[in-house]
């Protein structure tokens, strides 16, 4: 999308949110190009340029799926713990020492990155909340600065004691994630499917494993390329609130593609 068309999708977003229907939506745009080198060689490249824990690299013989996820969805293990660590607050790396450490000061200090996650730990305390038992769920961790290859984001880590067993009923209490939806989630993501002109795919959506011992580690699926007939494709967003720019925003798809789009180039 052009700057013009991203910024005609927010303002749409907020007069959703300026009539109280949602407080913040994620918003997407997606880039397009030809791949020249062999998409296995073009994630080792990502990997090399964009290293992130939740990477993963998917072949299915007529498309391939190339995986550089920062972001855990959920986490289970043998003694019934949950947790899910949604990212929201992104800023993108300094060009030397001083840059840095200003730009990491700004996204800890930034009312509207904070309020941005506090209302998406909210909604994920509440999706918890229907799959654990009560007074379980807990925040250790509020705002965490991780930092990555070309960016900086804000962290928060949410924990909770499982009353069920089922799989099933917790990847339908949590799934999709709030980070990359919105809040409220349901008419969130009706709104997405309004305003994206695109199909996201597997974008947004998760990766990850589910063993014998019903234990699951689960990533969402951003920074992520869909290849097949030679072309990619690749989703990349911000989350829109009442007082965001549409410069900043737009902005910031364009330097979470960097990687990317530096993976595929010859």
């Amino acid at each position: 999308l052009s700057f013009e068309q991203y910024s005609e999708k927010i303002l749409k977003a907020k007069h959703y949110i300026q009539h109280g229907e949602i407080y913040q939506v994620n918003l997407s745009q997606c880039l397009q190009m030809p791949l020249s080198i062999p998409p296995y060689e073009a994630y080792k490249k990502l990997r090399a340029l964009n290293p992130a824990p939740f990477s993963a690299y998917l072949n299915f013989g007529e498309g391939q799926i190339l995986c550089s996820s920062p972001e855990r969805f959920l986490q289970t293990n043998a003694q019934g713990l949950i947790q899910t660590e949604p990212i929201k607050g992104t800023v993108k790396r300094g060009k030397n020492p001083e840059e840095e450490e200003s730009l990491k000061h700004f996204l800890l200090t930034s009312e509207k990155n904070r309020a941005e996650l506090m209302m998406i730990v909210d909604l994920e305390r509440n999706d918890l909340g229907k799959i654990c038992q009560f007074g379980s769920i807990h925040v250790p961790t509020l705002y965490e600065l991780r930092t990555y290859a070309t960016v900086h984001h804000l962290v928060s880590v949410i924990r909770g004691k499982l009353k069920t067993k089922n799989l099933v009923d917790i990847l339908q209490a949590c799934f999709p994630g709030g980070s990359i939806t919105g809040a409220p989630k349901l008419r969130a993501m009706q709104i997405i499917d309004e305003l994206e002109p695109h199909n996201r795919g597997i974008y947004t959506g998760s990766i990850g494993y589910i063993d014998y011992r019903r234990q699951m580690d689960l990533n969402i699926a951003i920074r992520t390329i869909m290849h097949q007939q030679g072309n990619i494709f690749f989703p990349v967003g911000s989350g829109i609130v009442w007082d965001s720019n549409p410069t900043e925003e737009y902005e910031e798809t364009l330097y979470k593609g960097q990687a990317l789009i530096s993976a595929v180039s010859p």
